[in-house]
């Protein structure tokens, strides 16, 4: 990847997936917006909403193998700059919250992306057909990805050493550090915690990003003390959008912006290349 975290790089994953999110308000803050395949907005309306700025799409791939390759087609033709591969997701997991509360997507919101493409099968909570992602994905489906495009190929959900190796040994270009918000796998790595050992398994042959649990200017710093080139976040973008749509959206950035960069002064940082892992003590408990 050509472009690298700079202190106003603090990359927003919009990742659950469910709602609008105005891709205006990340090109505004200078930000990388994902967009997943899930998305309630087709991927050309995100393109014409923010016209040359920084977005990557997030690909799940499904057992109808024509509907993924229809997708990835899009993306570029849409101007998406990079793919990004849900590694950590061939099943739902069981998210008891979604459950205990009834969760449905909301009959007036639609998987756009995907209008059309079960047509005939019985929906689940989540808007897709029961089983429909396919769970025989294997590193091999990186080249067949390849030959689909020209575009990046960044892997998201990885948290351990091998699978990191085996990442860059196929050929991706980043890898973002990541359990899934914690809603996949139950007493699952913090990603905070896996992150170390993905540095130095990929010793610079992709970058790394990191997303989960990111809620301060100080966690941004700390992530990157131990080696992620940029951090990504969900839910705070949430909470922004709740409050005051894409105003709200660009004051959870600006916040984050203000407090990395006082984070950075008070660790005696003049420039993100100052960053390192001295700045990190572990316990050794």
């Amino acid at each position: 990847m050509e472009r690298k975290a700079q202190p106003e790089d603090c990359s927003n994953d919009l990742d659950p997936d469910y709602f609008p999110i105005p891709p205006e308000a990340a090109k505004a803050m200078n930000t990388c917006y994902i967009a997943s395949t899930y998305s309630t907005c087709t991927l050309e309306e995100i393109s014409a909403a923010a016209p040359g700025g920084l977005r990557w799409f997030q690909l799940y791939v499904h057992r109808n193998r024509e509907v993924s390759k229809n997708l990835v087609q899009r993306a570029e033709a849409s101007g998406f700059q990079a793919l990004v591969l849900t590694a950590d997701l061939p099943y739902t997991g069981r998210r008891r919250d979604d459950i205990r509360n009834g969760f449905r997507l909301p009959p007036h919101m639609k998987l756009k992306n995907l209008e059309g493409a079960f047509e005939g099968d019985d929906s689940s909570e989540y808007g897709l057909p029961p089983n429909s992602l396919d769970a025989s994905v294997t590193w091999n489906d990186i080249y067949w990805l390849r030959s689909l495009t020209q575009l990046p190929i960044i892997i998201k959900g990885i948290l351990t050493r091998e699978d990191a190796e085996l990442a860059v040994r196929h050929g991706v270009q980043g890898i973002i550090v990541s359990n899934h918000g914690g809603r996949q796998l139950d007493g699952g790595l913090a990603t905070i915690d896996a992150l170390v050992e993905i540095v130095e398994a990929v010793q610079g042959r992709a970058e790394v990003y990191l997303d989960g649990g990111i809620r301060k200017g100080s966690d941004i710093l700390k992530a990157l003390a131990l080696g992620a080139k940029c951090v990504f976040i969900g839910r705070p973008a949430l909470w922004g959008l709740a409050y005051k749509g894409e105003e709200g959206l660009q004051d959870v950035l600006r916040i984050l912006q203000d407090e990395f960069r006082l984070s950075m002064a008070l660790a005696g940082c003049a420039s993100v290349s100052e960053i390192g892992p001295h700045l990190v003590q572990f316990s050794k408990l």
